[in-house]
């Protein structure tokens, strides 16, 4: 009989109120996993159709009903306090309500058993709890609390035996694909656990990701860059794809590699913000490097930026039409710029009729 099988075994046991487990009366198992049904029923499943925030009443009363879930098996020893078998109770009550979902993850070694509960797709009133022994006794430690839908993956523990896990918290998709990111590295140092690392050390805080890889050592992903001439929903625009891994020397996450794609384009921005800057300043000197004398003399004596998205030839384009309006009128703009050397060079421009 395999491990899966005697933890199916053992959560039908529960289920029907043998007593393989510390829990009677109001508190059994069975009762708790028809609690948290209606609760979810009544409480979650209106709010998430309408994009609403669940009461924060709701919220601490299906905490409770899980944490004394987690916390009996834990208390109860042996196969009851295992991964998988906490997996297996915890399955049973996202089966009972489809929006929710939980992974348990037992630092090995630690006497530490994370929890990521999600109990709606959309990231309200998710969290992430740590469960161990206090005054010897089985107790919350802490819930780790973050926007976005909780990811946990176990890291190796610190040279001095410290026991570490990684935290993804993803943000909701937007329209353009790329979603929200925060990476969190909890480590535990006698009582306390605490934030030992996050992405906000690289400066990015929470970048906006296009696909992304995860791992206990190794993170990598691919993320929206800003800078002047970044346009929200444009395609082909520059962005960075990271890779960072674990240094156990240094107890934290260091980049690997960087890779750019689509430099090109904050290249070119750069360009055509020196463009601007000096057309408006009327600076002869600095246009002359910029744009041929025959197209200076056609040019209005301001231009503006425009939202319009780029034009571009291909993938690493010779030649990109750069939108732009003038104050005077509001009328519109299209400039080409080419490369020319090495650099971008104005190569043509004109109203839109």
């Amino acid at each position: 009989m395999n491990g899966r099988t005697v933890f199916g075994l053992l959560a039908a046991c529960l289920a029907l109120g043998l007593s393989v487990s510390a829990g009677t009366g109001s508190d059994a198992p069975a009762d708790r996993l028809e609690r948290f049904r209606a609760i979810a029923a009544s409480r979650l499943g209106a709010l998430e159709l309408s994009g609403q925030e669940p009461a924060p009443e709701a919220v601490g009363e299906i905490y409770a009903l899980l944490d004394d879930e987690i916390l009996e098996n834990l208390a109860s020893g042996s196969l009851f306090a295992s991964e998988g078998f906490l997996q297996e109770r915890l399955d049973a009550f996202n089966e009972a309500w489809g929006g929710s979902a939980f992974r348990v993850l037992a630092l090995r070694g630690a006497g530490l058993t994370v929890v990521a509960f999600q109990l709606a797709p959309g990231g309200s009133g998710n969290t992430v709890r740590l469960y161990g022994l206090s005054r010897s006794r089985a107790a919350l430690i802490r819930a780790i609390h973050g926007e976005g839908v909780p990811i946990l993956h176990e890291m190796p523990p610190t040279r001095a035996g410290d026991p570490q896990f990684l935290v993804a918290w993803l943000g909701p998709q937007s329209s353009r694909g790329s979603t929200g990111l925060r990476l969190e590295v909890w480590r535990r140092q006698g009582a306390s656990v605490a934030l030992a690392w996050s992405t906000d050390a690289l400066g990015e805080g929470r970048p906006l990701v296009s696909r992304f890889s995860l791992g206990g050592q190794q993170v990598s992903f691919r993320y929206e860059v800003r800078y002047p001439g970044w346009k929200p929903g444009c395609e082909g625009q520059t962005e960075h794809e990271d890779l960072y891994r674990y240094a156990a020397a240094r107890e934290t996450f260091v980049l690997a590699r960087r890779q750019v794609v689509n430099g090109w384009h904050r290249e070119l921005h750069a360009v055509v913000a020196r463009f601007l800057s000096a057309l408006n300043a009327g600076n002869e000197s600095a246009l002359a490097g910029l744009a041929p004398a025959s197209l200076r003399s056609r040019l209005p004596a301001r231009l503006l930026a425009d939202l319009a998205c780029d034009a571009a030839e291909g993938p690493s384009p010779e030649a990109v039409t750069v939108a732009a309006v003038s104050p005077a009128g509001g009328r519109p703009w299209s400039l080409v710029f080419r490369r020319a050397g090495g650099g971008w060079r104005l190569a043509a421009a004109a109203p839109v009729e």
